[in-house]
């Protein structure tokens, strides 16, 4: 069954289909050897490429697989850093068709919760402002922090990229002017709960990601470590954006022994 360019191009993880269609009217994608044009559609067995170099298809039938990673401090959110930094790629398992797709980002200097998979189009929905996906995130912030504060934060505030607010403020443990809190935000813009402190005039000290949609870190999945989530769990997050697909969500065996392998390895270590 044949598709159109810029949702198997989006599939593949190259970039948003909005984004990828400018790619295409600027003639910077051939089909077959020709200069593709919007309202093209492909096909698996079509050859794609992309400033001359050849992009693999996905089978729409080929199995969504995703993994969460527990991303350390100091750690990259790039494929590759140009000062040798170490990055969030090099400890993931190796795809034998495709490529990991990130599904958002965190600074070098918060840690937590990554999400990563095999289907672009499922990480671009993720990540889109209009899927109102819930990220939460456990902050230690350092400064006076009282009730008319969290109100604010709560209500809205004015940001230089636009106003921006918390969905839920969880106050925890700490003292009067070092105290952790749970939050919990609807968007991905850069370094927004930093930024959102920070307009009060507190600063962030530590910062984790903890969940992202349905999906949180379990706690035996120590830092720099990865976990493949299972079918179901991916069949929610699918669900959750609205994404369908011809996936057959059963699982070989085989499959089967290898995702449970490796949560009993993590397990049998525990949690740091």
């Amino acid at each position: 069954m044949s598709e159109k360019l810029q949702k198997v191009l989006a599939q593949a993880g190259l970039a948003s289909r909005r984004e990828l269609e400018r790619w295409i009217e600027a003639g910077r994608v051939t089909v077959n050897g020709k200069t593709a044009t919007l309202g093209d559609r492909v096909e698996f067995r079509d050859e794609v490429k992309v400033d001359g170099r050849p992009v693999k298809i996905p089978d729409r039938r080929e199995r969504i697989r995703v993994i969460v990673y527990n991303k350390p401090e100091g750690e990259v959110s790039s494929r590759e850093d140009p000062e040798g930094r170490p990055t969030v790629f090099a400890h993931l398992p190796r795809l034998h068709n495709g490529r990991w797709v990130m599904v958002g980002r965190l600074d070098i200097n918060t840690a937590g919760l990554l999400l990563f998979t095999n289907n672009g189009e499922l990480a671009n929905r993720l990540m889109h402002p209009s899927s109102q996906v819930e990220r939460e995130y456990i902050v230690r912030v350092h400064g006076v922090v009282d009730e008319e504060m969290i109100k604010r934060l709560l209500e809205g505030v004015t940001l230089e990229d636009g106003p921006a607010r918390f969905l839920k403020i969880k106050v925890g443990q700490g003292g009067n002017t070092n105290r952790w809190f749970s939050v919990v935000i609807a968007e991905g813009r850069n370094r927004e709960v930093r930024r959102l402190w920070e307009s009060q005039g507190v600063e962030v000290s530590r910062l984790k990601r903890v969940r992202y949609a349905s999906v949180e870190i379990p706690s035996f999945v120590r830092g720099g470590e990865w976990l493949e989530l299972e079918p179901a769990e991916v069949k929610k997050l699918c669900k959750l954006v609205n994404l369908r697909t011809d996936v057959d969500w059963s699982i070989t065996p085989d499959e089967r022994h290898r995702l449970e392998r490796q949560e009993r390895k993590l397990r049998a270590r525990g949690p740091k």
